[in-house]
């Protein structure tokens, strides 16, 4: 069905939702997107580190395609206006402007939130998420070179953000 046809909603997430984002998970992150591909051992893991509520997944047409997910950048109090995040799109639902509709509620959510910042992090290996970042309104604020040895090759960890107005 052609992308325009597709009813897209974005919601938290929910308990129901686990298995499809622990299936989007092994398919995004891999050696080109994440320091270590990321596995989950169990529903209860992944429960464990991703509670119903700390994501926004997208849906189309009844079908989970993706999320942004949301962590304190720290345990201190000081930087509790920073937010950290995560978001992956499933590879059947990539260049549809999902990744962007989920950047656009995921700014919307932190900013009702009370975050003034959003934070992330993307190997250099990844230049198509570094300039879909950038084209989110994401800047690079610092590098970590050659932190990571992926394939045998060093592979720099950029650090990226993007400011938010006071609600």
């Amino acid at each position: 069905m052609p992308s325009e046809h597709r009813v897209l909603t974005i919601r938290l997430s929910e308990m129901r939702d686990a298995l499809a984002l622990m299936d989007i998970d092994a398919l995004v992150w891999n050696e080109w997107t994440a320091p270590e591909p990321v596995r989950w051992s169990s529903r209860e893991d992944y429960l464990r580190h991703c509670p119903p509520g700390s994501q926004l997944v997208a849906v189309v047409d009844n079908v989970l395609c993706g999320y942004i997910g949301f962590r304190p950048a720290t345990g201190l109090s000081s930087n509790s206006h920073v937010c950290e995040i995560n978001i992956a799109v499933h590879p059947d639902y990539q260049q549809e402007g999902i990744g962007s509709r989920l950047i656009e509620a995921g700014k919307k959510w932190a900013q009702e939130q009370g975050k003034r910042k959003l934070r992330l992090r993307v190997l250099s290996s990844n230049p198509g998420a570094i300039a879909f970042y950038r084209k989110c309104g994401f800047v690079q604020e610092g590098c970590l070179e050659r932190e990571f040895c992926i394939g045998g090759r060093d592979v720099d960890d950029i650090l990226m953000s993007c400011f938010l107005p006071r609600s």
